[in-house]
């Protein structure tokens, strides 16, 4: 689930979905039936007045529908202000020749002489009246909903960007002790470490609401792992196992460095000898899952659960606001070993999201 909002939209939902079609011939049995429990009259006559009411109010509802699905493309170039004048007035037109045409042909109808006993302006005033009453409740309740999810889509961006700002210090300060302390030894792993530092800093910097592919995702690992060896040099294997996986599948900008910082600051860096990190990946139906895994000292569980706290949550909220429940991250300790595992959609594949 991305929050990416185009730079204009409407406020006009699709009146050409299915889903829209089957909303209004609701609302408009509703309202028939409204309207024929305020007339009160004996159970025949309420049958038949339901019938036409119903009849005359679905040829003008699927009518309205019809014509604001034609004029949708113009309508969304327009400012909202505009598009909810022009709807309504388009509304309220269809409504009045709807109106008119149902008196011509329904006049002299014997079968009808009840529910038409009033004069043509009368009745064209009632459902005229009525119309505007709808069409601007409709109108209104659709600039409503609008608002209300570009609400929840700005609420969604910020919480992505504020998680987002919390993940940089996490690496790169960590990143530039050990640039310091190549500096000297080793200038020509230093200069190489600093350009990997540089991409870290890149990725780190892009917009926090787009999405990364997982080949991009791991390259970025690569290079983080490249500087961490300049550091603990061979206290620190690395097994990749992730073939299997496509690598165009799309995923939240540092999701994986991360979490395998953790298992390098809570596992190998506690281990006098170091130790491996499997770094595994499978595709299953329409997920794939990711696994990282590292050795921890004995004894270590509380110390690791707290240290991983802050930055286990920061990933889960992030694939969270991404994915909502498609997606999620799940952590335990088997034996002598911590396991992290995050689970993503990939029905994306070749696709936008």
């Amino acid at each position: 689930m991305k929050p990416d909002t185009p730079a204009k939209s409407s406020f006009l939902p699709d009146f050409c979905g299915v889903r829209m079609v089957f909303v209004v011939v609701l609302i408009g049995e509703l309202l028939a039936l409204i309207l024929t429990l305020a007339e009160a009259g004996n159970i025949q006559s309420d049958a038949s007045s339901l019938a036409l009411k119903s009849l005359f109010i679905q040829w003008v509802a699927l009518s309205s529908v019809a014509i604001l699905c034609v004029s949708r493309p113009w309508l969304n170039h327009l400012p909202d202000y505009q598009a909810a004048s022009a709807s309504y007035f388009l509304m309220l037109l269809v409504s009045f020749i709807t109106t008119e045409v149902t008196w011509w042909i329904l006049q002299n109808s014997p079968a009808v002489a009840d529910i038409l006993a009033q004069t043509h302006g009368i009745f064209l005033i009632r459902c005229m009246g009525i119309s505007a009453i709808v069409s601007a409740l409709a109108l209104r309740y659709f600039y409503v909903q609008h608002q209300r999810q570009r609400n929840i889509e700005s609420v969604a961006a910020a919480r992505i960007e504020a998680l987002q700002s919390r993940i940089r210090p996490h690496f790169l300060f960590n990143c530039m002790n050990t640039i310091a302390s190549l500096t000297r030894k080793e200038p020509r792993l230093a200069e190489e470490a600093i350009e990997d530092l540089s991409d870290l800093f890149r990725v780190s910097l892009k917009d926090a609401q787009s999405l990364s592919s997982l080949d991009d995702e791991l390259s970025l690992c690569k290079r983080y792992l490249r500087i961490e060896t300049h550091r603990l040099g061979e206290r620190l294997q690395v097994i990749w196992d992730i073939d299997s996986v496509p690598g165009h599948v799309q995923l939240p900008a540092l999701t994986l460095q991360p979490l395998i910082e953790n298992a390098i600051y809570h596992g190998i860096e506690t281990l006098a000898g170091g130790g491996t990190i499997h770094i595994t990946g499978k595709k299953t139906g329409n997920h794939i899952t990711i696994r990282i895994d590292n050795p921890l000292p004995q004894d270590a569980y509380q110390d690791h659960h707290n240290g991983n706290k802050l930055a286990l949550e920061n990933v889960q909220q992030r694939i969270n606001a991404f994915f909502g429940n498609q997606g999620k991250l799940e952590t335990c300790i088997a034996g002598d070993r911590y396991h992290a595992e995050i689970t993503l959609p990939c029905q994306n594949e070749n696709t936008d999201r």
